[in-house]
């Protein structure tokens, strides 16, 4: 009912008249709900979302006791659908009001629902306004206590699509000859590589065959530690053997020998980094130096003119 409150007047002109009025039923307004909404309520109630058949085979969501394209009567055939939908617009809430299904910012969203031809407005708790978008896959979150009202779904959830899982691995690596004896090489600051004594190429690190021609290599080569920059990629995310985000990995073809290594390059804003580039291994003081290839921080521009490759 509507309750008018005392009429006021700032002055004795009758445009300043004010009245305020309030739209309030204290005991709450009831009404039937006919059996198209009432079939749509008590299956919330239990848990499941229906809609209503029209005489052209659409499916309404929420029911309809008419259509709304013809003004013809539903056919009173029931389907469920969902539970699962797809957002297709949205409009978010920083605020929360105290009469909002939620307490925390959320989305108001229109959702197609999985088999309905129609949309249903309902909240969307997505947590951030960054994670709504047209075509985001949602489910309905029940509430525990049901009774038979639309807040029965509390709101619709993000379908899962990606975890964050910790990972870890520990073990222990034994190396062959090959590899004990190019450690060995890089404990003293050297690189050590192998000459094949059939096709003549350099390999570092050092190996016991060829990749090439399949014979076994007996030749021992020491090379510098000057190289030039084959190929190089930039990396965003964090690694603790890098200098610094972002940082560059490249493959460096060491002064004298026929296949590049794998490293990191430093001292050098990534985005100078450039094919051709002279670098030389910066190493770790020779007193903190182990069997590892941790005795090379990176390699860094030696200012060299760049070469041909």
């Amino acid at each position: 009912m509507t309750v008018p409150s005392e009429v006021t007047a700032s002055s004795g002109s009758t445009e300043d008249l004010v009245a305020d009025h309030v739209l309030e039923f204290p005991g709450g307004y009831t009404r039937t709900t006919g059996p198209v909404i009432g079939r749509f309520l008590t299956e919330l109630r239990d848990g499941r979302i229906v809609g209503v058949r029209t005489a052209d085979g659409r499916t309404l969501v929420p029911p309809l006791e008419y259509d709304p394209q013809t003004g013809e009567a539903v056919t009173g055939e029931f389907t469920e659908v969902g539970p699962a939908g797809t957002v297709e617009s949205w409009s978010w809430v920083n605020e929360p009001r105290a009469a909002h299904p939620l307490d925390r910012p959320f989305a108001w969203a229109l959702i197609r629902l999985d088999g309905a031809d129609t949309s249903l407005v309902h909240a969307v708790d997505a947590g951030d306004a960054r994670a709504m978008r047209p075509g985001l896959r949602v489910r309905p979150r029940w509430k525990t206590s049901r009774s038979g009202h639309i807040t029965d779904i509390e709101s619709f959830v993000p379908e899962v699509t990606k975890i964050v899982s910790p990972v870890r691995m520990e073990y222990r690596v034994r190396p062959g000859r090959a590899l004990a004896r190019f450690l060995e090489g890089v404990a003293r600051g050297v690189f050590l590589g192998c000459r094949c004594g059939s096709c003549h190429k350099v390999y570092v690190p050092y190996r016991l065959s060829c990749p090439q021609c399949g014979v076994a290599i007996s030749e021992e080569v020491e090379l510098p530690d000057t190289g030039t920059i084959t190929t190089f990629a930039i990396n965003n995310l964090p690694d603790p053997r890098a200098p610094q985000v972002p940082f560059v990995s490249a493959y460096i073809l060491l002064d004298g020998s026929d296949i590049p290594m794998i490293a990191l390059v430093g001292d050098v804003p990534a985005h100078e980094v450039r094919q051709g580039m002279r670098v030389r291994a910066v190493w770790v003081p020779e007193e903190e130096r182990t069997a590892s290839m941790s005795n090379i921080k990176w390699f860094a521009p030696t200012g060299e003119p760049d070469a041909e490759l």
